[in-house]
């Protein structure tokens, strides 16, 4: 599914995120074609930092037993807190493949060192793609020497092409906030569009910002930032094996280091981080595999906040409420019976259910009549569809996106390694 143009830019809570091609002072990328699975097509992309010493790094990883070896060189290369420099390979995911996968990662990180003249832990590693194959370093090695000579500030889209799979379109977020008086840049890429579940959300995202941030601030709103965002989509319930963020922070900007995580300062600045990555994750269910319909669903009136991502998540990855909106069918029952297995407590009586702003089940009943039943049909042939589950029982709130099932998504999967 194809983002709309005209939503090109949005106002999330104050912040105007943007999906137009951006640069970020002080970082620079580039891309190459290794040929390792893909052909007559990019696959390789790599994003430095201009800073000599590196910059502040921060990372949300998969929480997936069966991580991947590149997901394992990164948490252990985020230890100090900062980095250098990311490579990502797609088409090959690096996971399931032993000791001898996880020396492969370690080697690409030090091709990637020696040419840019680093330390080895200071380069982070992400792939994607088939799971259970060796990744080939020899053409990476044949491809770094031209990924570094190539560096431009201007990649970022080229990037966002190189690490797609079975993406239909790349996705690119950012946006500007002044920050003490200076201006600075947010701005990331994704890819992701089948495999795509909470614990992390098969994903990856690099964001890169000119803002000077301690590690511990960067830490807090990575963290908090992924928790609103990736951690709140899903496409079909599979959390991958190799999903990572990543984001670094240069210092380009000039601004004070932020050090106070609940200062004003901070506080602009992680609403600006939250911002772009809950774009990017919106626009990673846009693009599900097959998907056709962006769904929002609201769940408030839980006990508490766990109760609500849980109600929101069971419903949010039914396979019968997403063939339901694939078929325009608007079946409100598929989507009460899965809020009753979550295995919240709730009580059906004080069970309300819109659909957009029309009430379609409250006291335990349908709401009954041909007016509702028609305008029913008709919200559920829009593209965004906003589903709100008031469960009558407190103040928790939690929302999920997601998107519909459909022919495709079966298609695309039953062949994805051919």
């Amino acid at each position: 599914m194809t983002p709309v143009h005209a939503e090109a830019e949005k106002n999330i809570k104050n912040v105007t995120v943007s999906r137009y091609a951006f640069e970020i002072p002080g970082f620079r990328t580039a891309v190459a074609a290794s040929g390792m699975r893909y052909k007559g097509r990019t696959d390789l992309a790599l994003i430095v930092s201009d800073n000599p010493s590196g910059c502040t790094a921060s990372g949300v990883f998969t929480r997936n037993c069966f991580c991947a070896a590149p997901v394992e060189v990164c948490r252990e290369h985020l230890a100090g807190g900062r980095a250098k420099a990311v490579i990502a390979n797609a088409g090959i995911a690096n996971a399931c493949t032993g000791e001898d996968g996880k020396m492969r990662s370690v080697q690409t990180a030090r091709l990637v060192a020696k040419e840019l003249g680093c330390e080895e832990d200071s380069v982070l590693v992400a792939s994607t793609g088939v799971i259970g194959m060796q990744l080939p370093t020899g053409p990476i090695a044949e491809k770094v020497p031209e990924l570094v000579a190539s560096l431009t500030r201007s990649g970022w889209e080229d990037a966002a092409r190189a690490i797609m799979t079975t993406d239909l379109v790349p996705k690119m977020a950012s946006a500007r906030v002044v920050v003490d008086g200076k201006t600075i840049t947010v701005g990331g890429i994704a890819k992701g569009s089948g495999m795509i579940a909470p614990d992390m959300a098969t994903l990856l995202v690099f964001v890169c910002t000119d803002a000077s941030v301690s590690s511990e601030v960067l830490d807090h709103w990575t963290r908090a930032g992924a928790e609103d965002s990736f951690n709140s989509i899903t496409v079909d319930g599979d959390t991958s094996t190799n999903d990572t963020l990543i984001v670094l922070a240069g210092g380009a900007a000039g601004n004070p280091t932020l050090t106070d995580i609940d200062g004003p300062s901070s506080v602009a600045f992680g609403e600006a981080l939250g911002a772009v990555l809950r774009d990017l994750a919106i626009q990673v269910v846009m693009d599900g595999e097959g998907a056709t319909k962006l769904i929002e669903i609201d769940v408030t009136g839980a006990k508490n906040r766990g109760d609500a991502r849980t109600v929101a998540l069971t419903v949010s990855n039914s396979p019968l409420v997403k063939t339901a909106f694939f078929g325009q069918d608007a079946n409100w029952g598929r989507i009460v019976a899965a809020a009753g297995r979550a295995g919240v407590d709730l009580q059906p009586e004080n069970v309300t259910l819109y659909f957009e702003d029309l009430c379609v089940f409250r006291g335990g009943t349908p709401v009954l009549g041909q007016e509702v039943e028609e305008r029913a049909s008709e919200i559920f042939k829009q593209k965004d569809i906003r589903v709100r589950l008031d469960l009558g029982m407190g103040n928790g709130a939690f929302t999920a996106y997601t998107c519909d099932f459909s022919f495709d998504y079966v298609k695309i999967n039953a062949s994805y390694r051919s």
